[in-house]
């Protein structure tokens, strides 16, 4: 018997009316909350995601600052922005679009970003806060899959978990955030030894490699009534796919996430609600 199907879309569609109706009372209190993006060059995959960012923020009625910058600017020109952009008090989230050119180092530019506006979670303070479970802005993809447990009234307390993924991005948070709720979490990566094994023995498998030459998870590798969240999107043979088959998953695992349509969508609405708590903080420090 199939599994069930964790819808990305309508859970986000969830979140999305609450970041909305939270919207109403911040206008109401007199903050409009306002998104900062950055995007350096002309990257076309990194242009349409930014694009969708400010739909997904019209929709819920965030106000959007918009900063297309050319290719070629130098790193302390960059700085100069976003120093501008962390002084502007109209301003309550700043998002710069990964990846940068080459001659722009990330983690110098990350970290030039307030705590307070830093809605992608990556700067070393609110790393650091996570890690000691007290952040309020958590890396939007590791949160949006909490809240798909949350939705589905997954506990994990207890749970064998296996994390395919190392990344500042998605494994290094989501570990912090699964340790929170009391699961056992084994971080694997391309280094890691009898990976099928160890996927056989999960309750839950997270996998976020993105590479489809270099890694499938097929339905041989995970335990009947598994729990499968994909996180991974590219295009292989003209179709964009996770690491996972999803029809051939969903015959053997209890729930998975489908590619496109799962953790994809979460990742935005996620970037919503941080933009309205970061609001909020702002609102709280005025006073």
């Amino acid at each position: 018997m199939a599994g069930i199907k964790i819808d990305g879309i309508v859970i986000a569609q969830s979140v999305k009316d609450r970041v909305k109706k939270d919207v109403v009372e911040l206008k109401n209190k007199g903050i409009t909350p306002c998104l900062a993006t950055v995007l350096v060059g002309n990257n076309p995959a990194s242009a349409t995601y930014v694009r969708n960012k400010h739909k997904a923020c019209e929709e819920v009625g965030i106000a959007t600052k918009d900063h297309k910058l050319d290719e070629s600017i130098t790193q302390s020109e960059l700085i100069k922005i976003i120093d501008e952009l962390n002084a502007d008090k109209s301003v309550h989230g700043i998002l710069i679009q990964l990846p940068l050119p080459k001659q722009l180092d990330e983690f110098t530019t990350t970290s030039r970003i307030s705590p307070l506006k830093d809605v992608d979670g990556l700067t070393p303070h609110n790393v650091g806060l996570l890690a000691m479970k007290k952040a309020a802005l958590v890396a939007c993809t590791p949160s949006g899959i909490m809240e798909m447990f949350d939705y589905h009234g997954i506990n994990l307390e207890g749970k064998n978990i296996v994390l395919i993924n190392r990344s500042n991005l998605v494994g290094k948070p989501l570990y912090h955030l699964l340790l929170e709720k009391n699961a056992t979490v084994l971080t694997c990566h391309s280094k890691t030894r009898n990976l099928t094994d160890l996927c056989q023995s999960a309750d839950i498998i997270i996998t976020a490699v993105g590479d489809r030459n270099k890694f499938v998870l097929t339905p041989d590798m995970i335990k009947e009534g598994a729990i499968v969240i994909d996180v991974a999107i590219s295009r292989f043979q003209e179709k964009l796919v996770g690491d996972s088959d999803f029809e051939q998953i969903i015959q053997k695992a209890s729930l998975a996430t489908p590619v496109p349509g799962g953790v994809g969508p979460m990742t935005v609405a996620m970037l919503l609600r941080n933009t309205v708590t970061a609001a909020s903080l702002s609102g709280e420090i005025e006073k």
